[in-house]
């Protein structure tokens, strides 16, 4: 049976057609739905006495590193950076609504706090945060687990919107709103509960001994106040001196972490923005580039089975879409080492950020105490001195080992 001839155009038009089709299909069109809306923070609807508001510990972050390979858009300087800087922006937020007592950042997750509030970056870049958050109170019940996530827009790195908020401020007050009401649901004898555990847990890692039997765990695991001590309880009220103190050094890193989101900010909204840019750039470098490679690898298999049909006209236009079948490719390969000069920059920007940030000497009221490493190995030693402060009050020259040695004592 003789080929019905094909014309050079026709055939050309239809490997043209083709590629058209599959550049539709891998996504030339899309929608990104952007908010620049941040929600006011919420304000309890009573008044509560101030010995029932409740302190509040805000762990330094997950920087979310166990898992990374080294690939991806992830920076780790940058990570160990917002680590420290994020629970600062939620505790600002939370003390907005004025419901809480103290809220503080601590070094340290295991610290106890009467509402111990965790965090783990799971995402992070200029274009989109996603943050998961859990908070537990000191008896044991969790009052949030859920993730965040957040998208920015150019409008939100215009100067004199970040001037007012951070780009990501939205998340911070959805966090402390969500907080906020799950607080309100505590009746006045859940909060007073949540301090006497609070405070009871504290003395049994000083003095499990003296303190055993005050508190015991159901099914549930949650704590139960079984009894109290007697209030003109010496060994009580030295672990209240010793607990004062561990306040006071708390609220001296508090003024590091202040002063640290102080420095941090510039360097660090310099690096969000470029890498909102980035991050955008390269989503579209990306695309082209996935779009020229598929492109091209359909017209070069079209251009191949052109050349092999035994029509002169269909050859021909199989040469043509050879032709430009390769260059698509190239120019896809081309595309892709684009990006990866825009992943390099981002990597040295990554670098000089942690240079900005250097452990610091912490000033106490009563004294000076240098102390070295990082702000989490500068806490583990002044949790070493605080064992040494109750040993010596307590008059003990001989501590058990679980007061000075073991890192969850304290």
């Amino acid at each position: 049976m003789r080929r019905r001839p094909v014309r050079f155009g026709a055939a050309l038009g239809r490997i043209l057609g083709t590629m058209a089709a599959v550049m539709l299909a891998t996504g030339c069109v899309s929608q990104t739905i952007k908010s620049t809306s941040v929600p006011q923070i919420k304000v309890p609807d009573k008044v509560v006495a101030e010995e029932l508001l409740l302190d509040v510990g805000i762990a330094i972050f997950d920087p979310g590193l166990e898992e990374y390979d080294g690939e991806g858009q992830v920076y780790p300087e940058v990570r160990k950076a917002e680590a420290r800087f994020m629970p600062n922006l939620l505790s600002q937020a939370m003390e907005q609504s004025g419901a809480w007592g103290a809220v503080r950042v601590v070094p340290d997750p295991e610290r106890i706090s009467d509402l111990s509030v965790r965090g783990t970056i799971l995402h992070s870049d200029g274009e989109s945060l996603e943050l998961a958050i859990r908070a537990v109170d000191s008896r044991g019940y969790e009052w949030l687990d859920k993730t965040y996530r957040g998208r920015a827009s150019a409008y939100a790195y215009r100067s004199a919107t970040r001037e007012r908020y951070d780009p990501f401020q939205a998340v911070y007050h959805t966090i402390a709103n969500d907080l906020l009401d799950a607080l309100g649901e505590l009746r006045p004898q859940d909060r007073n509960n949540v301090r006497l555990t609070t405070e009871l847990l504290f003395a049994q890692r000083f003095s499990p001994e003296a303190f055993n039997g005050y508190l015991e765990r159901n099914r549930k695991n949650i704590y139960l106040v079984m009894r109290l001590p007697a209030e003109n309880d010496p060994m009580l009220d030295r672990v209240r001196t010793i607990r004062e103190r561990d306040h006071t050094y708390i609220d001296t890193m508090q003024e590091y972490y202040d002063n640290f989101g102080v420095e941090m900010t510039e360097p660090y909204e310099e690096w969000r923005k470029l890498s909102y840019k980035e991050a955008v750039a390269m989503q579209e470098l990306e695309a082209e580039s996935r779009r020229r490679l598929i492109a091209g690898a359909v017209a070069v298999a079209a251009g191949i089975a052109g050349m092999t049909s035994s029509d002169n006209n269909s050859r021909a236009a199989g040469n043509v879409a050879v032709i430009g079948g390769g260059y698509l490719l190239k120019s896809g390969l081309e595309k892709r080492a684009e990006a990866q000069i825009h992943v390099q920059a981002l990597e040295e920007l990554g670098m000089s950020l942690e240079a900005e940030i250097t452990p610091q000497v912490i000033d106490l009221e009563d004294r000076s105490i240098i102390l070295s490493g990082n702000v989490e190995e500068q806490y583990a030693q002044w949790r070493q001195l605080l064992a040494d402060i109750y040993a010596a009050e307590i008059g003990a020259l001989d501590r058990p080992q679980d007061y000075t040695t073991t890192p969850d004592t304290l």
